[in-house]
């Protein structure tokens, strides 16, 4: 299975992925034999019925929202350079990273991206802002019926509350950014790799 996923990916494709998202040449190739035996069309895509047959995404409460992190706007099929563009936002940031060259551009698995990929899972209109409804049904989806709606309305009115700095009653990604600026967001938005 390995040397077949090798022979379909060409040597300068993975080395443009590497340079894009930062991917070591062997966790490209593990990547990609796992990218093939979840197309299950074997057309060199993924839908999102291949990603409901995963697990782990099967259970996770936000599973659907993180499917549909994968595929960009009005597209329902993701080819293996997408799936790894997705995947980059959850690589740990390495400590020879930190001090890269200032003018490349900002890595896929940077503090901000990483940021902008979760405030993307809340703004589910993707009008830049996260509403008090969205607020609502992300919380809604994390919690199942476990809290009453009186009390997950609370939980939101609060939550926009502290976070709204410039009094129209939703949270822009500069907001987020700020509500966000003491957690580790690069410790909990990744994924050890295998290398």
């Amino acid at each position: 299975m390995g040397s077949r996923a090798s022979t379909l990916l060409r040597e300068e494709e993975i080395e443009e992925i590497k340079k894009e998202t930062g991917f070591s040449h062997s966790q490209i190739t593990r990547l990609y034999s796992r990218f093939t035996s979840l197309d299950k069309g074997e057309n060199g895509t993924l839908s999102r019925e291949d990603f409901q047959r995963i697990p782990e995404l099967a259970i996770n409460p936000l599973g659907d929202r993180i499917i549909n992190a994968f595929f960009p706007e009005g597209e329902d099929q993701v080819n293996f350079r997408g799936f790894m563009r997705t995947l980059a936002h959850f690589r740990p940031i390495e400590d020879n990273e930190k001090n890269k060259d200032p003018t490349a551009s900002e890595p896929l698995n940077s503090r901000n991206n990483k940021l902008r990929f979760a405030f993307r899972l809340y703004d589910l209109d993707r009008d830049d802002k996260i509403s008090r409804d969205e607020l609502l049904q992300v919380l809604r989806m994390m919690v199942g019926v476990n809290i009453s709606d009186e009390q997950l309305g609370s939980i939101a009115d609060r939550t926009i509350q502290e976070a709204d700095q410039n009094g129209d009653n939703s949270i822009s990604f500069n907001e987020f950014i700020k509500v966000l600026e003491k957690v580790d967001v690069e410790q909990k938005m990744s994924i050890r790799f295998l290398h």
